[in-house]
């Protein structure tokens, strides 16, 4: 059972953004998937709540933010969604459960900085070094042509970390999480261009390498 967990010690990068997206994108292709929420502003649990009946089912289950449990059987696929000031406790157990870990980035020089210390703490994961989990970074709110954009890639590349792809700006994600719904509920022509850009994202996801590991 693949578990993706999104992270970053920051607020305010997008983390429940990916989270419910990919939650979609699996709940689309017809997995049994499972949204966690670990952060104490719930905000993921609350977008669950919005979402309409009619939408492909995505579950949560029922913990409070200081405890992260395994999901319960029947589970085919888990997105976690973390809090900001991930460290201690929580990380280690968060890591425990990974497979892969997702975490998104602005590339504002002050959004790398106050996220270098922890993607350098992935990077030395022992569980990371040793292949058991795999880590991605996607940019956020990026326009390819800017030069923090070439900024962003020159750091990630230094770390030996893969860049997942770059996600714009766009009102298409409030939009939609204003209705609990995601990219992959609407008609594919309303995001195009959205869509195209998570292509690489899901096809990472989606290697063999993911579905081979035991469940955890």
């Amino acid at each position: 059972m693949p578990v993706v967990v999104i992270a970053n010690p920051k607020g305010g990068v997008g983390k429940t953004t990916l989270a419910t997206n990919l939650a979609g994108y699996f709940a689309s292709a017809g997995h049994a998937v499972m949204l966690g929420d670990t952060d104490r502003q719930q905000s993921s649990r609350a977008w669950l709540g919005l979402r309409p009946a009619s939408a492909p089912a995505i579950r949560t289950w029922d913990i409070s933010a200081n405890q992260i449990a395994r999901p319960p059987k029947g589970t085919t696929h888990v997105v976690l969604d973390t809090p900001a000031g991930l460290h201690g406790w929580r990380f280690n157990d968060v890591m425990k459960l990974a497979h892969r870990v997702v975490v998104p980035l602005q590339p504002s020089l002050f959004d790398i900085l106050a996220t270098q210390d922890f993607l350098t703490r992935l990077a030395d994961d022992k569980r990371v070094r040793h292949g058991e989990v795999e880590v991605g970074v996607i940019g956020m709110r990026v326009d390819l042509r800017t030069r923090a954009a070439e900024q962003l890639q020159r750091f990630v590349a230094g770390l030996g970390l893969p860049v997942l792809g770059f996600l714009r700006d766009t009102q298409n994600y409030v939009q939609l999480a204003a209705h609990g719904l995601t990219l992959w509920d609407v008609a594919p022509s309303r995001v195009a261009r959205d869509w195209e850009q998570w292509q690489p994202i899901i096809g990472w996801l989606e290697q063999p390498a993911l579905a081979r590991r035991p469940a955890a």
